[in-house]
């Protein structure tokens, strides 16, 4: 059947328009669940020294970096507020846990490295809520609700599929927000500084080297921190193979141990 030449015209624009469509719905989001468990896996790796993150739960050890205690599936921290709000939710859900006696003193160790209050017992009832699934629970809601869902969110605004929203991620978890020039939101200030995000016209993987470029300088200004390879032997790897949808299988390093996502 013979098409007129404006009928033809509006048919190919309508395959078009669906194709491009098509490819927006497929591109890699963090929000699919698997997506999200690589990007847990990944970020275990360098906090945990293992792609189990699921087995995280009940880690809890003072790694001396000036925020006291560290536990749980992304690092919560006694001495920087996360930890604080945690067991406070565990609380709401699950009054009279374990793990309750100790919000007084979490809240006066806030902000500082002690352990006042908390030791000797605290590490190993931290454990022991650990094995109950509220507290599992819990810690996943604090994890979406501080760090991965406002990661991922600024990420997608600022147009970056799946490998930016995971430097987002593994960035804020580390560095936090809202509280000063070392946080995620300086390391994206400073990014902004030399390049401009694909939402605001600019090319995805400079804009990505810039905000590693950041990430990295904030790093160095912390000893805890100075340790680059979780974004020079891992990020920057995937980002220089142009694997920005974070395609497996992925191969990387961190602290000089290797891993693998098949």
């Amino acid at each position: 059947m013979k098409i007129p030449g404006r009928t033809l015209a509006a048919v190919l624009m309508c395959v078009a328009l669906a194709t491009a469509t098509t490819g927006t719905a497929q591109a890699a989001d963090l929000n699919d669940p698997r997506m999200k468990d690589i990007a847990m896996q990944i970020v275990s790796s360098a906090e945990n020294s293992s792609t189990n993150w699921k087995a995280q739960f009940g880690y809890i050890e003072d790694i001396d970096d000036g925020r006291g205690y560290t536990a749980g599936i992304i690092g919560f921290c006694s001495g920087t507020g996360d930890m604080l709000d945690l067991v406070e939710l565990y609380k709401q859900r699950k009054p009279g846990n374990v793990l309750e006696k100790y919000l007084p003193a979490l809240r006066r160790v806030n902000g500082t490295d002690s352990h006042a209050g908390l030791d000797p017992n605290y590490t190993k009832d931290w454990k022991t809520a650990a094995k109950d699934s509220v507290f599992k629970a819990a810690q996943e809601s604090e994890r979406d609700r501080v760090y991965f869902n406002p990661a991922v969110r600024q990420a997608k605004a600022d147009g970056v599929r799946a490998l930016g929203q995971f430097a987002y991620y593994d960035a804020i978890v580390m560095h936090g927000d809202g509280w000063g020039n070392l946080d995620f939101s300086g390391i994206r200030k400073r990014a902004l500084a030399k390049a401009k995000p694909p939402s605001q016209g600019g090319n995805e993987t400079t804009w990505l080297n810039a905000f590693m470029d950041a990430r990295v300088w904030t790093m160095k200004q912390e000893p805890a921190h100075e340790n680059t390879s979780r974004v020079d032997t891992a990020q920057r790897v995937w980002l220089k193979a142009g694997n920005l949808d974070l395609n497996t299988p992925l191969k990387w390093k961190v602290y000089g141990q290797s891993f693998e996502i098949k």
